[in-house]
């Protein structure tokens, strides 16, 4: 890895799995002056976005795509990379020199160890967005985060990557990748179970229109909380209303006793937070825990 570069060159680029993210991030390549060589794709869907958004290129076998290309996308499903990554390297793949970039959030760089053995360059470059395979994908790179993992001496070029595809690096230490991911996955995919759980149920009394209900809440919440952390926090729990969170558990235990047990999962975390930054008063705290206790199964007797 030595003699790595600050900024890459151009470079021909290679997609392995050509689906909603490598199709993406292969054209805010070529859009950047690199050249996008090959791709591979099972399905149709993937196909037909290597056609229309990767300039026609040949759809190849993944080990061709590699042989082809100076900088390589492994944009796979996390459960393909660990297979993928072992098997272009046991097929005698020529990897070396090679940029290796997968874009899983829960890898780091152990994944391609046995690529790296082979002489792979490797970088993990997980952009911090959903992607829909909608056309405005593209459009949505301008400014999102990008959490990056490299060898030190490659640290620059992966970097400057991703500010080529108009994102902003967040360097990552690959010790951490699996607690980055796991804090993204509980703010973006629990956000969603949220809204959809609790749009489910004003829809199961009678709320005609639950989305254009909760759409300013929610997004007022959002607002608050990535501006002002926990001290944006409003609600029952902030103003330490036991009986109101009381109430709450025994109609949502009516009608979902699973989303009940979630409402104090999270009520109890909220509270516990809100006492750590002094937005709930001691003697609040203490009603509401009496509460969650309350709502605890009884231990399991002894054998």
């Amino acid at each position: 890895m030595e003699g790595a570069i600050d900024r890459p060159a151009r470079l021909t680029v290679g997609v392995v799995g050509a689906g909603r993210v490598g199709s993406v991030l292969g054209a805010a390549l070529a859009r950047a002056g690199h050249h996008v060589v090959a791709a591979s794709g099972v399905s149709d869907a993937s196909r037909r976005r290597a056609a229309e958004r990767l300039g026609g290129v040949p759809l190849l076998e993944p080990r061709e795509v590699v042989e082809r290309a100076e900088l390589v996308l492994l944009t796979v499903p996390d459960d393909t990379l660990p297979g993928l990554a072992a098997g272009l390297a046991a097929t005698e793949t020529g990897l070396a020199g090679k940029l290796l970039m997968h874009t899983s959030g829960a890898y780091g760089l152990g994944v391609l160890d046995d690529a790296t053995r082979a002489g792979a360059l490797p970088l993990a470059v997980h952009p911090v967005m959903t992607f829909t395979g909608r056309d405005d994908d593209l459009a949505r790179l301008g400014g999102i985060s990008f959490g990056v993992t490299a060898p030190e001496p490659l640290r620059l070029v992966a970097e400057a990557l991703v500010i080529e595809m108009g994102g902003e690096p967040a360097w990552i230490a690959d010790e951490h990748r699996t607690l980055y991911h796991a804090a993204l996955a509980n703010a973006a995919n629990h956000l969603v179970t949220l809204v959809s759980e609790s749009a489910d149920l004003l829809g199961s009394i009678g709320v005609e229109h639950p989305g254009r209900m909760l759409g300013p809440l929610a997004g007022a919440a959002l607002d608050n909380a990535l501006r002002l952390g926990i001290h944006g926090l409003t609600g029952p729990v902030a103003r330490g209303d036991a009986g109101t969170v009381r109430r709450h558990i025994a109609a949502l235990s009516e009608v979902s006793p699973e989303t009940a047990a979630a409402y104090v999962a999270l009520a109890r975390l909220t509270a516990d937070r809100a006492l750590a930054a002094g937005v709930l008063k001691p003697g609040d705290a203490e009603r509401l825990l009496d509460v969650f206790a309350s709502q605890e199964p009884p231990p399991s007797p002894g054998l």
